[in-house]
């Protein structure tokens, strides 16, 4: 063969590998398709305002110095924070819980009123500080009623007593003129203050609560004081407590089996907590936390149903998951280690679309989860964090805002397919996907969430009535840095951006393009 020849066969050789290299260059680089079906009549249930709750404890800053500072130049005539409670508007918060967590198993609540000054201090055995008590039942009850939040009133079952949950509700709660009710009225409030929500205590399944019980004692106890509080007044909704101890081997779903058996007739809500973190930088895994959610309300949803078999009355049961977060960075060795951290979070980009993660997974079962707190409001694990001079608002506080706008409207049954990830075994799908109708409006909010770390993904969104709008509002929060902070310095470098664009329909749907670790909140008008 000549050389001639041999150059010849050479050039086209190398064009044609080229032109592979190319091509499978192309492949890689092109995003994956995804398939999202949205179809108004698949409705799941309502998305409860409850669903945006929050918590405030006696732990670190939350109370003092966050929601109460007296004496401060920022603070009101009753010593809150003004500039809080404006923050606290913003989030539209619907149900705040209190006054624990861990600190309630200690707490007697008839130490927090009456005059100031004859309040006794207290050690709080639960996280190692003194409580002053000059943040009590009253106080937190007109913080409620100045920020525009449903009070949830969780009693002490660890070292409390009946008698004592008894008299919290009638004090709260009572009309005619009894001793309680009598003193909340020489306390300064003549009208019930009307707690409607009352917790059966916290995490009572876990060693490190004060007033720890094994399943059985502790149903007994929620039983009776069930009954006592209902007696005091029986419009009140109540929550047992859960089990939060996910300690190895630690039999959780026998301890919810156990406490629907003997509850079932007298609760209208179980308690769950799941706390996640990234403590392996592994951010794909960090953000498939949410299967692990997705699976803990199926199991607990399984459990109500059998229990709610055996029912006398037929009261249903929802979920309360009234502790939800990121927490990591400040936690753990003992309780009291971990109090004098004082749980100050400084949350970043990938912790704000952790927020989309789990309220995707409560607005796709919002038809058993009807109650969700994050944990917490100010300072401690918050979206919200202060100093003497003013505040700053975290990165988690902006979807929780947003998502927020969603309360009332009708959960959908979306039809979503997308390429995954090996989660544990278990393949994962990158994009986690809830979807809201509001009739009213003729409105569907579609909430995705991109859970990798590297891949743009298209995906065609259509509607089973067959049209589309022609232009939809976006929502996204995204960041190059997903350990980007905000700073009392720079409280805007990780903001969602808004915008409307134009899209081309074709058929019943069109193409968008989720970016890389991204939460997107996508508003489409249907005719």
């Amino acid at each position: 063969m000549s050389s001639k020849v041999n150059r010849g066969s050479w050039r086209c050789f190398a064009r044609l590998a080229a032109a592979l290299a190319a091509a499978a260059l192309a492949s890689a680089q092109a995003p994956p398709e995804a398939r999202i079906k949205i179809d108004t009549e698949r409705v799941v249930g309502q998305v409860d305002a409850r669903l945006f709750g929050n918590f405030a404890e006696h732990l670190g800053r939350c109370i003092y110095g966050g929601i109460y500072d007296e004496g401060s130049p920022l603070a009101d005539a009753d010593g809150f924070r003004k500039d809080v409670i404006d923050a606290v508007k913003g989030l539209n918060v619907s149900l705040l819980r209190w006054p624990g967590g861990n600190f309630v198993s200690g707490y007697h609540w008839e130490d927090g009123i009456g005059p100031r000054e004859k309040r006794p201090v207290r050690r709080d055995d639960a996280w190692g500080a003194l409580e002053s008590n000059r943040f009590g039942t009253d106080e937190f009850l007109r913080y409620c009623e100045r920020v525009g939040a449903e009070p949830y009133v969780c009693i002490n079952a660890g070292l409390g007593t009946i008698e004592e949950a008894r008299h919290w509700v009638e004090y709260c709660n009572e009309a005619d003129h009894t001793y309680y009710a009598d003193l909340r009225r020489a306390n300064g409030r003549d009208k019930p203050w009307n707690v409607k929500i009352w917790g059966l205590g916290n995490e009572i399944d876990g060693p490190w609560q004060l007033g720890h019980r094994n399943a059985e004692d502790y149903a007994k106890f929620a039983l009776e004081a069930a009954k006592a509080m209902r007696r005091a007044d029986d419009s009140i909704k109540l929550i047992a407590s859960g089990s939060s101890n996910f300690s190895p081997g630690y039999d959780w779903i026998g301890w919810n089996r156990t406490v629907l058996d003997y509850l079932k007739n007298d609760i209208d809500y179980l308690s769950l907590h799941t706390y996640i973190g990234n403590r392996d930088n592994n951010f794909e895994k960090f953000l498939a936390a949410g299967s692990d959610i997705d699976r803990r309300i199926a199991i607990v949803d399984g459990l109500i149903k059998a229990a709610r078999e055996g029912q006398t009355a037929r009261r249903p049961i929802y979920i309360a998951f009234d502790e939800w977060n990121v927490w990591y960075r400040t936690c753990c060795g003992t309780e009291f280690e971990t109090g004098r951290k004082g749980l100050e979070e400084r949350y970043n980009a990938e912790d704000a679309l952790a927020m989309g993660m789990f309220l995707n997974s409560f607005i796709r079962r919002a038809d058993v989860v009807k109650v969700a707190n994050l944990a917490q409001l100010v300072n401690v694990i918050a979206p919200i964090v202060t100093s003497k001079n003013g505040l700053f608002l975290q990165t988690i506080y902006w979807p929780l805002v947003e998502y927020g706008k969603q309360r009332g409207n009708q959960s959908l049954d979306a039809l979503v397919t997308s390429p995954t990830y090996d989660y544990d075994g278990r393949q994962v799908g990158y994009l986690d996907v809830s979807a809201t109708w509001d009739e009213k409006s003729r409105r569907a909010f579609l909430n995705v969430l991109n859970r990798s770390s590297k891949l743009d993904i298209a995906a065609r969104i259509a509607s089973a009535g067959g049209k589309v709008p022609s232009e939809i509002a976006v929502w996204e929060m995204n960041h190059p840095d997903l350990k980007a902070v905000n700073t009392f310095e720079d409280d805007k470098k990780v903001r969602p951006t808004t915008r409307t664009i134009a899209v081309i329909p074709t058929g019943d749907g069109f193409v968008y393009k989720f970016p890389a670790h991204s939460l997107t909140i996508l508003t489409l008008k249907l005719e």
